[in-house]
C-alpha cells in the first residue's frame, strides 16, 4: 500500500507573539512552496532569519531528483526503466532500506514494488478508462513483491526486470525529516516542517506555548476537525480513504492497493494518524495500519511501542474513533 492521498493535519494557533530570552526578540519565519505534487511549509522561531527559501528549494530539488517517479531523470525513474538496477544515492538508499525493513515487519502490507498496480488502477494522475480485471491483475502480480529486490552494498538490484518501485508512501515523510535535520544544522530548534500534511515538530512558539495540531474529520469540507493534539516534538502523519478514490461499478474504491491481491484494500478505517519519532516511520506505518481492522492494528502496535496511533472508522454506519494510550496523552484537554 504505497500510493496514498494526504489528509492534512491542521496547524492551530500559530499566530505568535514574541518572547525575549536575553532581550532578543524571537520572531516567526515561514517559507511556503510546492513540491512532490503537493504543498510544503517550513515554519521556525528565531531571533533572525537563518534559512532562505532558496536553500529549502535546493534540498527539495535534490530529493525529487532521487525519489520522484514523476521526473524522468530521477534515480528512481532510472531504476524503473532499467533491467538490472542502479547504484543508490544517499536518499533513495535510506528510503529503500527502510521500506524493505517495514515490508518485512508488516508481512508485506507495505511494499514499494506495488507501482505497476498503482499504474493499472489509474492513481498516477492519468485518466483510466478501463480498470484491470482479475486476469490482468494476475499478470501484474508476477512483477510485484518486495522479495524481488536485492540491496547489495550500494546497489539496488531487480530479480525480475519488470519490477518497478514507488516510494510515495514513505518519501514525503522522509523529506520532512531531511528538512527538519537541515534546520537543526542551521541552529534552528523550534520549528514545524510540513509536506502534504505530513509533519515534524519540535519546540515552542515565541509565547512559550506548544503548537496545537488538528486532525481532520472525514469530511469534504476544509478545517473540519475530529481531534486536537499537542505534541511537544516528533512526527505526525495521516493516511485516509475518504478523499482519494475511484468509482467502479457504482462503488468507491480506496486508492490504497493491497500488493498481495492487487485490489484496493477493504477496511472499516477511514483515516489513521500515526505519531512517531520521525516522519519516515510514521508515513509508512499509517499505510500499514489503514489496511488492518482495529483489533489487528492494536495487536500490531503492541509489538511496535515506538508507534502511537489514532483511528477514525465506521461501524454499522456510525462514525467512531479510538486511540492508543500513548496517543491519547497527546490529545488537548
Amino acid at each position: 500500500m504505497i500510493f496514498k492521498a494526504r489528509y492534512y493535519l491542521v496547524l492551530l494557533g500559530l499566530i505568535c507573539t514574541s518572547f525575549a530570552p536575553r532581550q532578543e526578540i524571537v520572531q516567526t519565519y515561514q517559507i511556503n512552496g510546492y513540491t512532490q505534487g503537493t504543498t510544503y511549509a517550513v515554519k521556525y522561531y528565531a531571533s533572525k532569519a537563518l534559512v532562505s527559501e532558496e536553500e529549502i528549494e535546493v534540498v527539495l530539488a535534490q530529493l525529487n531528483q532521487s525519489l520522484s517517479v514523476y521526473q524522468d531523470t530521477s534515480l528512481i525513474s532510472q531504476f524503473n526503466l532499467s533491467k538490472r538496477g542502479v547504484l543508490l544515492d544517499k536518499h533513495l538508499g535510506k528510503v529503500v532500506k527502510a521500506a524493505q525493513k517495514i515490508a518485512k515487519a508488516s508481512a508485506g502490507a507495505f511494499d514499494i514494488t506495488v507501482f505497476p498496480l498503482v499504474e493499472a488502477w489509474g492513481f498516477l494522475g492519468k485518466e483510466k478508462q478501463l480498470l484491470p480485471d482479475s486476469l490482468a491483475l494476475q499478470k501484474i502480480l508476477k512483477n510485484v513483491g518486495y522479495q524481488q529486490l536485492i540491496i547489495k552494498k550500494d546497489s539496488l538490484i531487480k530479480i525480475n526486470p519488470a519490477v518497478k518501485i514507488d516510494v510515495n508512501g514513505i518519501a514525503q515523510g522522509y523529506s520532512v525529516d531531511v528538512l527538519a535535520d537541515f534546520l537543526e544544522r542551521k541552529g534552528i530548534h523550534h520549528y514545524i516542517v510540513e509536506i502534504g500534511g505530513e509533519l515534524r515538530i519540535k519546540g515552542k512558539k515565541p509565547d512559550g506555548s506548544y503548537p496545537k495540531i488538528g486532525i481532520e474529520a472525514p469530511s469534504l469540507e476544509e478545517n473540519s476537525l475530529q481531534q486536537i493534539i499537542i505534541p511537544k516534538k516528533g512526527a505526525i502523519t495521516t493516511s485516509g480513504s475518504y478523499r482519494k478514490f475511484i468509482e467502479s461499478k457504482g462503488l468507491k474504491q480506496t486508492h490504497l492497493i493491497d500488493a498481495k491481491t492487487g485490489y484496493p484494500i477493504k477496511s472499516k478505517n477511514i483515516s489513521v494518524t500515526v505519531y512517531a519519532k520521525n516522519a519516515m516511520l510514521a508515513d509508512a506505518y499509517d499505510n500499514v495500519l489503514m489496511g488492518m481492522e482495529i483489533e489487528e492494528a492494536f495487536r500490531f502496535l503492541k509489538k511496535h511501542p515506538n508507534l502511537e496511533a489514532f483511528f477514525i472508522y465506521q461501524e454499522n454506519g456510525i462514525l467512531k474513533d479510538t486511540a492508543t494510550i500513548g496517543f491519547s496523552k497527546l490529545i488537548a484537554p
